[in-house]
């Protein structure tokens, strides 16, 4: 984008200033001077860093440990350190992302994750690697940060089905990130897998630096816009916590993410161990959870203007509900595959749609601090995602009670807070 189109697209976002109202009116792509067909897949790219930093290299742990002479927990462990390290950056860059420009934090988080994976293929010991690791994981949450608050911008009141459509083309990430890394191992090395995510985030380094709007939309009157960018940040998050029903919906978001990452830390034992499946057979039982979780935004996109992402959160919670019960009863009762197989497929899905409207409803109740917002939900789904595996460990008993459990109790809490907000609307 040349500099006359940034001034030019600086006017037409000071002039909407004055006539939205707190972020209930869409955008249209010729007000933002982009198209959204290729806005969302951009967002969706920048989304998708974390994922595939995750998910790729996971097949090379045990080459790893042997590279590095370092016993396989040490690996194991650069999961967490980047679990911390990307949580730790959203509390710094979340309120920044409501006060500097949204493609200078993008770039800077891109750029300096590029670094990374280009420092990566030439360390020497497990300690060099997880500190970068940790800082790779640190600066990417500067780009990823600004997307929920840039998908609120663009589609208001419309938020969730927005945040659908981002993630499910996101999704596509974690689908095929695994056998991505095994297919680069098995043809060259380890080392690989981080130069194909440093020519990854090159790519959309300069997809950004073309098309992505360089100017915030602050959709609220423009007197208050300069007392907002001067708050602090504890300014910021003490208007986010101290929403009470923000707060049930925050709840609720980070509830439903333990039941997300205790399937993710639970299931290759599941399947793997409990049923004793093969590789491939969970490879195709994994694949299929994730086209549940695209199905789920789908459905959320075709009827969630229609409906509201109240109504498509109670709709997707109800489902979780039933499907984490019948869960339950078959791990306790250990009865065959097939019946888990069935039961995780319609809970995966409800849990998205769940996810996806809980982060909707927070957004669009705070649209001067979207940032803050997504710093907040994103540093308590992260945090108690890593707190997934010591809960499992700590229950262990050789069996998959526990992970059905977990997940049971998980859904369980997040009904109890949507029934205080509806009881609280009733009054």
């Amino acid at each position: 984008m040349t500099e006359k189109n940034e001034q030019v697209l600086g006017k037409k976002v000071s002039k909407n200033n004055a006539s939205l109202q707190h972020g209930n009116m869409p955008l249209a792509p010729a007000q933002l001077n982009v198209s959204l067909k290729l806005l969302l897949p951009l967002l969706a790219s920048i989304l998708a860093v974390s994922p595939l930093a995750v998910d790729m290299y996971l097949p090379a742990m045990p080459t790893l440990a042997k590279h590095f002479n370092t016993p396989m927990s040490m690996v194991q462990n650069s999961l967490s350190i980047y679990l911390l390290g990307y949580a730790l950056g959203l509390i710094l860059f979340g309120p920044m992302a409501d006060k500097y420009l949204r493609r200078s934090l993008v770039l800077l988080g891109i750029g300096g994750f590029f670094i990374a994976s280009l420092l990566l293929p030439f360390v020497s010991s497990i300690e060099q690697f997880l500190t970068i690791r940790f800082f790779q994981a640190f600066v990417s949450s500067a780009a990823t940060v600004v997307v929920p608050g840039a998908v609120r911008e663009y589609y208001g009141k419309d938020t969730a089905k927005g945040l659908s459509y981002v993630s499910m083309i996101m999704m596509l990430a974690p689908m095929i990130a695994p056998s991505i890394g095994s297919v680069l191992l098995l043809a060259h090395s380890w080392q690989l897998i981080f130069y194909v995510l440093a020519a990854y985030s090159l790519i959309v380094l300069v997809l950004v630096s073309y098309y992505l709007p360089n100017a915030n939309v602050v959709t609220l009157p423009e007197g208050e816009t300069d007392k907002k960018i001067e708050m602090s940040f504890i300014q910021r998050y003490k208007i986010v916590l101290s929403n009470g029903k923000a707060r049930l919906d925050i709840i609720s978001s980070m509830m439903i993410s333990l039941a997300f990452f205790a399937y993710l830390t639970a299931i290759p034992f599941v399947y793997l161990t409990i049923f004793g499946v093969s590789e491939y057979t969970f490879s195709l039982l994994f694949a299929l959870n994730i086209l549940a979780l695209m199905t789920a935004h789908f459905t959320n996109t075709r009827f969630v203007v229609r409906k509201g992402s109240r109504t498509m959160l109670r709709f997707g919670l109800t489902i979780a509900t039933i499907a984490a019960t019948v869960l339950m009863l078959v791990n306790i009762f250990e009865l065959p595959l097939i019946y888990t197989v069935v039961a995780i497929f319609p809970l995966m899905g409800s849990i998205s749609m769940v996810a996806v409207n809980s982060d909707a409803l927070i957004l669009t109740k705070f649209p001067a601090h979207s940032g803050t917002v997504t710093a907040v939900i994103g540093t308590l789904r992260w945090g108690i995602g890593a707190l997934a595996g010591p809960i499992l460990a700590f229950f262990y008993d050789g069996s998959s009670k526990p992970f059905a459990l977990l997940m049971f109790f998980a859904v369980l809490l997040v009904l109890s807070c949507q029934l205080m907000i509806w009881f609280n609307d009733k009054k």
